[in-house]
């Protein structure tokens, strides 16, 4: 009889001036993690992975906006980490400290990522996949682990609401196309991080999202 492999730690918790949800996911076995969106607070991230004993190895973004990157660049300092992005989001990356001037935000240098996202990329810790998922920005991502039954959808799909396209090179249309052909083909029962707010379940927001149904 095979041993079930031990669950992937998983934490989220808001952070920064505009409460972005960051998380984080640890492999139990190698103790290796990958930090999403860390969006500001870089000691408490640092003070929870401490606590669960992991060692950042990657830090990815579901997309450039200022909210999601705000200690990306000290979490790299502090740990070596890569930096990793889609690449149709560079020109956004680009432009933080405008966009960090726009919402009165203070700005605080951050590298070029080291690595630009694909499609259905295995991510490290082998524990999952990223999707592109655009709409919000054109190089919106969002991260599968088909195991845990988990989805990391950033700014993409909130609980009974859906990413804001007003922004820069935000679309409608495409958007919409994202979360049906996306995530709305993953498993039913898969628990939603949403880029801000609480969690929420696959087949609840296929059935009751007001804005995109399955």
């Amino acid at each position: 009889m095979t041993t079930p492999s031990p669950a992937l730690i998983r934490e989220t918790f808001p952070v920064g001036p505009l409460q972005c949800n960051c998380t984080i996911i640890g492999d139990p076995i190698t103790k290796k993690a990958i930090v999403v969106d860390p969006g500001g607070n870089p000691d408490l991230i640092m003070a929870r992975l401490d606590a669960h004993g992991l060692k950042v190895v990657s830090i990815i973004h579901t997309h450039a906006h200022l909210d999601h990157f705000l200690a990306s660049g000290q979490m790299k300092e502090k740990t070596g980490a890569t930096l990793h992005l889609h690449k149709e989001d560079q020109f956004l990356w680009d432009n933080l400290e405008m966009q960090c001037q726009m919402f009165g935000v203070p700005y605080t240098p951050v590298p070029s990522p080291d690595r630009w996202l694909s499609d259905d990329e295995e991510l490290a810790c082998g524990c999952g996949v990223a999707l592109h998922t655009p709409g919000h920005t054109p190089g919106s991502m969002s991260f599968w682990f088909s195991e845990a039954k988990l989805l990391i959808a950033g700014d993409t799909l909130f609980r009974r609401g859906v990413g804001r396209t007003d922004l820069w090179g935000g679309d409608q249309a495409t958007i919409v196309r994202s979360i049906k052909q996306r995530l709305y083909t993953l498993d039913e029962d898969a628990t939603v991080v949403t880029g801000h707010g609480p969690d929420t379940r696959l087949g609840d927001e296929m059935r009751e999202n007001p804005f995109v149904r399955a």
